[in-house]
């Protein structure tokens, strides 16, 4: 498909997306609050001192305070024993207050990620990462209690879950019966998203550091999921003309003309991509701000399904 000389492409803004969202769940939280007396809670627990989650955690609190959900803030030194973790999410397991919890990763390396994540309750996994809720993902003809919030929130903009999902949904891009490219296959983005977008029949393809020839892949690609976290990996002639390209990655590269030093981009070379993709995520502010839209969603419907009942 030739494309217009002065062609650019849909800048899907993730910020404007995620307001919205934020507004109606405020709204929502406040009839809950009203009606039954009881906010839904959040818990988010934080094990150590690393800067990018200590920013990310602030981040999630501040939007709470926003939306009226009541965080409940757990941080705890980098060296707790992988017991008293564990006995602290048990803990919020029973506690009535707590509709969601979300443990920040990654953890310290003397802690079992897995056993931590198993053994948050199932209708309080708002990280949506509990192998139960991935498990039922997995499977056709069945639904997971919580989705996770990072693929949730570029589903959303494609046009069928949340999330993920919400930017493609509120983006008008069909997801039924396209092509897509998932690059990278972590347990957090890449593997839970190509799972969501076969469940909205996609036709769908993860690339991974093992690929061969992962450019002529891609550039088969009706929607491109790029999450492998490598600076500016895809080019714009690896986008298929008229493409939705999602950017989930966040690289730090040098750049001396900022205060910091630094400044964040994502896998794809957006100046390029602009001028073959039909629609285009930017970094920073595009699936970062839908993660946390969603995971205030989920927090919402946990405490749905309790509250008043």
């Amino acid at each position: 498909m030739a494309l217009p000389i002065d062609h650019k492409a849909n800048i899907i803004d993730g910020k404007a997306i995620a307001q919205t969202i934020r507004s109606e769940i405020a709204s929502e939280v406040s009839i809950l609050t009203e009606k039954y007396g009881k906010a839904p809670g959040l818990a988010v627990v934080i094990v150590g001192h690393r800067k990018d989650s200590q920013s990310y955690v602030n981040m999630k609190r501040k939007a709470c305070a926003e939306v009226g959900i009541k965080s409940i803030d757990i941080d705890l030194p980098e060296q707790v024993p992988e017991a008293e973790l564990i006995a602290k999410v048990h803990e919020l397991n029973a506690d009535s207050d707590v509709h969601g919890i979300l443990v920040q990763l990654p953890l310290p390396k003397h802690i079992n990620e897995e056993k931590v994540l198993t053994a948050i309750s199932i209708e309080k996994d708002v990280d949506g990462f509990h192998p139960l809720n991935i498990g039922k993902l997995a499977m056709k003809g069945r639904e997971p209690l919580f989705l996770p919030c990072t693929p949730k929130a570029i589903t959303f903009n494609l046009g069928f879950l949340e999330g993920c999902i919400e930017l493609l949904k509120r983006s008008g891009i069909t997801i039924k019966g396209k092509r897509a490219v998932v690059v990278g296959r972590s347990n957090i983005v890449g593997l839970p998203v190509s799972l969501l977008l076969l469940k909205a029949d996609a036709t769908v393809t993860v690339v991974h550091s093992h690929t061969v020839d992962p450019e002529t892949i891609i550039r088969e690609a009706d929607i491109v999921v790029a999450a492998a976290g490598q600076a500016v990996m895809i080019k714009g002639s690896w986008i298929k003309p008229g493409a939705a390209v999602i950017d989930v990655g966040t690289n730090a590269v040098d750049d001396p003309s900022r205060k910091s030093g630094y400044r964040l981009v994502g896998d794809v070379d957006f100046q390029e991509a602009c001028n073959v993709a039909g629609w285009i995520t930017p970094v920073p502010g595009g699936v970062g701000p839908m993660t946390v839209a969603m995971l205030l969603k989920n927090t919402l419907d946990g405490a749905k399904r309790v509250i008043g009942k």
